[in-house]
Order: structure tokens, then sequence, then C-alpha cells
């Protein structure tokens, strides 16, 4: 078994999560079996009870595990699926080491922290490392080398790169800023990144240089010498349009032939070519598809953190790319149309209005007003998770005439319960139970033979994964369709409603699931690939 770390620099959110993914598809294109793994440092036992202002999105993966967003860069570029195998967090290590204790499993030994947490985040990683007979791993650990949370797992690569030194290789990515006021690419906080990671035992095999620009040569130099590597282990990672054309610039790098290099691997053919048929068609894509996201969860100060709905993003982009489309995302707050109704007009300008999923009561008459209009003016309307049930609500309000109708999430006493709390999540909530308890991953569907849906799919039965807790109400199904809602996805037993749509509009459709989370840029998402050919055939209209 051969393992590739990839460890952060200067700051987060410098791009390991897509210099892994990438990496991951390099080496699958050199015809290697791979396997992913994201390491974070939290105390947290996943990702579920984490703002997403602050963590950003939680993937949910196939078994209905809530991981850190990264999972979805894993699967997008590798269409590997992940478990939850494939992350682990301090909260986890912790927890199964004091249960192993507990349950007399060190035989009176002492439980130390040094080597029995590593030596627990190596038997994890190597789980991983058995699922689909992988011959490489790759391990990204979050944060930057820097922070004491992440000296275990630092550990825990001394540990293996000591043991097994042909075996391992570590790959720092790290930024490099250009000051507007100094003009030049500054090499030092690299320098020092580099020597963060010495301090830990440890030597980067390679560095991955983000920066706005190609690193050239004087400054590949610098840091070759400074950080104790050989010029050609110094790779250039500049900004690109989009993430996709990030494995063809590591290959112009020859980078997967470096890793082989480095972990005495045989080179094999090379096969990257709908990868790069798929960067030309984006980068070539000059007809712009307006879509308008309504939500809350973007807004952290005075920025905006795209990270909240990043499966979303992507699913449009695939979508967009395969209509040779360009995607135009704006961002919608929800809250400006409680303030005031005429700043509603403003979803003229858009093809596509989305609402994606959410919890809490914060901006939520704005996305009901917002599905209102969409549904009124014929804009194609795609509702996620939340968005189906509001729009559900906003239904029963504004068509059904039940004007007090809501989702009990929201208001427990409302009269019209039209989106209700499932019987085993009041168990959950009595009992002060909220992480993992949802309705959680992959379950199936049925879909009506005729309907907008099973045309999309081109199929009658589905998976895919959730993340909920309510329901929709059976008691109103029969008032709902009288009046023209088509109840066209439910579970295999007909209990659960799954997907609603209207049959006299464009493209208005609900799902109580998460279908961006199997959107593949070289597959997109059926559903997303018939909101963007609805939304593209508004344009042509107007």
């Amino acid at each position: 078994m051969k393992y590739i770390f990839v460890t952060g620099g200067v700051m987060s959110s410098v791009g390991k999560g897509v210099s892994t993914a990438s990496i991951g598809r390099i080496l699958q294109s050199r015809g290697y079996r791979v396997q992913l793994v994201k390491c974070d440092m939290y105390v947290n036992i996943d990702a579920g009870t984490m703002r997403p202002t602050e963590h950003g999105e939680v993937f949910v993966g196939e078994d209905g595990i809530e991981a850190d967003q990264d999972l979805g860069n894993y699967e997008r570029f590798t269409d590997i699926t992940t478990t939850r195998d494939n992350y682990i967090t301090t909260g986890q290590v912790y927890q199964s080491i004091i249960e192993r204790e507990r349950n007399l499993e060190f035989a009176g030994a002492n439980v130390e922290v040094v080597p029995d947490i590593p030596n627990e985040i190596i038997r994890r990683i190597n789980i991983a490392a058995r699922k689909g007979k992988a011959e490489v791993v790759i391990i990204e650990i979050g944060g930057t080398v820097g922070e004491y949370q992440n000296i275990l797992f630092l550990e825990a690569i001394r540990m293996m790169k000591l043991k097994h030194p042909e075996d391992v290789a570590l790959v720092l990515v790290s930024y490099l800023p250009i000051p507007k006021s100094v003009g030049e690419m500054k090499t030092k906080p690299t320098q020092y990144a580099a020597r963060s990671l010495n301090a830990a035992g440890l030597q980067a095999d390679f560095i991955l240089c983000r920066a706005e620009r190609p690193i050239d040569a004087p400054r590949r130099r610098k840091l070759a010498i400074n950080c104790g590597l050989e010029e050609w282990a110094i790779i250039s990672a500049s900004d690109v349009e989009s993430i996709y054309e990030i494995p063809i610039n590591f290959e112009r790098e020859n980078l997967s032939d470096k890793l082989l290099k480095k972990l005495f691997l045989k080179p094999r053919e090379r096969d990257l070519k709908n990868w790069q048929k798929l960067a030309r068609r984006i980068r070539g894509a000059a007809e712009p598809l307006k879509i308008g996201i309504v939500g809350k969860y973007f807004g952290t100060g005075d920025f905006t953190l795209a990270d909240s709905y990043i499966s979303v993003i992507e699913s449009i982009r695939h979508a967009a790319a395969a209509l040779g489309r360009r995607p135009e995302i704006t961002w919608l707050n929800s809250e400006a149309y409680e303030k005031d109704r005429r700043a509603l007009k403003e979803l003229d300008n858009f093809q596509g209005i989305i609402v994606p999923g959410g919890f809490g009561s914060r901006g939520i008459e704005g996305k009901i007003r917002a599905i209102q209009y969409a549904r009124e003016k014929k804009i194609p309307y795609f509702g996620l998770c939340y968005g189906m049930q509001l729009a559900a609500v906003e239904f029963a309000r504004n068509v059904c005439g039940l004007k007090d109708a809501h989702t009990t999430e929201i208001n427990p006493k409302t009269r019209y319960p039209v989106i209700h709390l499932m019987p085993e999540q009041l168990k959950h909530l009595a009992r002060k139970l909220y992480g993992a308890t949802m309705r959680l991953g992959a379950y199936p569907a049925k879909l009506e033979k005729d309907s907008l849906v099973a045309k999309a799919y081109g199929v009658t039965r589905v998976s895919e994964r959730h993340r909920h807790r309510y329901e929709f109400n059976n008691d109103y199904r029969a008032r709902f369709e009288k009046k023209g809602m088509r109840f066209s996805g439910t579970s295999p037993d007909g209990e659960l409603v799954e997907i609603i749509e209207l049959k006299d509009h464009p493209f208005f459709v609900g799902v109580q699931f998460h279908p961006e989370f199997k959107s593949r840029p070289l597959a997109p998402h059926p559903l997303f690939l018939a909101f963007a050919k609805a939304a593209s055939t508004k344009r042509q209209k107007d």
C-alpha cells in the first residue's frame, strides 16, 4: 500500500481539498486504484452539528456520514463513493480509544496520547485503504501545519514515514502571496510552513505553490534551496477559471510521474482525454445561464461564503457545461424579501431560481415569497430539501387557501402542519439527540412513469441521499392533488413524499433529498440538467 499525505501551509482554504481530489484524478488516469481520506482536527464526531457559515457545507456520504465538504470534491473528481471510512476527526479517534480502554482492550497497560492516538489514526486510514482494493491512499490533513491541533495527525505521518519510507509521500500545499503594494511573489510564508513541518519531524516531498500567477524560475529555485527539495518537486498551482482544470495543470508539470517515482510505482499509460474535453467545454462556454440562489447561509460578516452551498454550485456548473452555457450564479438574501416585497422584482432577471437546504426560521418568509413569485411568474424553480418543504407551505397557503399553513419546525402550533416531524424523530428530540439522528444517507424512491422527473432520470427507480427530520404530511395529499400538485416521487412503500412537481409550469420541482451530492462534472445530475434546460429555454423565449 502507498500513501500520499496532503497538508496545508500559511492559511486555510488554500485549495488542499481540490488538490487532494486532483491528485486522485491524475493517479486514476494512470490506471491506479485510489481511496481518499479527510482528517479533521475538530473534537466534533462529525460535521453534522457545525455551522455552514463557519465550516462550510455538510456533505452527506452514501451511508449517512455527515462529513467535511472536501468529501464532495473527492467524489466529484474521482467518482468514488465515500462513506464514514473516508472521514476521520479528532473526536472519533479519542472516542474510540476511550471506549477501548473502558472495555479493557489495552490489557491494563497505560493508555497514552503518543503512540496510542496516532496508532488509532493509522488504523482508521488503513480501514479506508482496504476499500476497493486501493493501491494508493491520499489523505488530506485539515487546517494548516502550524496549528497545534494537528500535531497528532502529523505524528501519525511521521510514524508511518519512519516505518515505511518508500511507501509514504508528503505534499505541502502552500500559498505564495503577491502583495499589491509590493508587486512581487513572496516565498517566506511557504518557507516558514515547510519549517513548521520540519519541527514536527517531517520533510515535504513536494510543495504545491498556490498563487494568483504561476511560480517563476527564481522563486522555484529559492523554495527548493530553503525547503530542502529539488526544483522539480516545486509544483506551480496558480489560480484557474475552473477547478476542473487543476488535474490538467498538474499533469503539465508531470506531477503523476513524480509521485509514482517517489513511491516506487511503475508508470502506466496516461488518459485524461475526457477531463481535457470537459475543461475545453467550460472555457468555450459563452452564453450565460443566470441562476439565483435564495438562502441565508452565505453571509459571514462583509463576505460571502459560497462554500455553504458548494455542491449546489458545482451541480449547476456541471449542468451548464453539459449545455455549453456559462453559469452566472447570484446570491439572493431571503431576508430582503421580508423587508420589502418590491425587491422580489429582481427575480425577473434570472432564468432559474433555487432554494437549497437549510434549517431554522431566519429568512423563511422571504424564501416562501420568492417561491410564490417563481411559481406565479413561471420562472423555473428547483427546491432542495427545505426548498421542497417551503414550496409545499407556499402552495398550501396561496393555492389551497390554508393561510396559516406552516412547517412544525418553525410553528409547532400551526393549524395546518403540511410539513411535520417524523415519528422516530420525536423520540430523538425528546432525548435531545441531535447529532447524526436525522434521516441520513441513501434511500430508494419510485417515480411516476410519465412525470417530469421520471423523464429527466430516464428510469422509475432511483436512490438519493437525505439529510432531514421533517416530512410532508400525508393528511394534505388529496387536497394538494386536487389543486394541481403532483407527488411524482415517493418511498417504495408510497408512505413518504420524495418529489413534488407542477404540471402547468416550465419547471417547478421540489425534492426532499439532496441531488447535489451525486452530481459529477462528467455526469451532471439528471434533475439539475433538466432544470438547466428549462432555464435555458426561458432565456430563448424572453
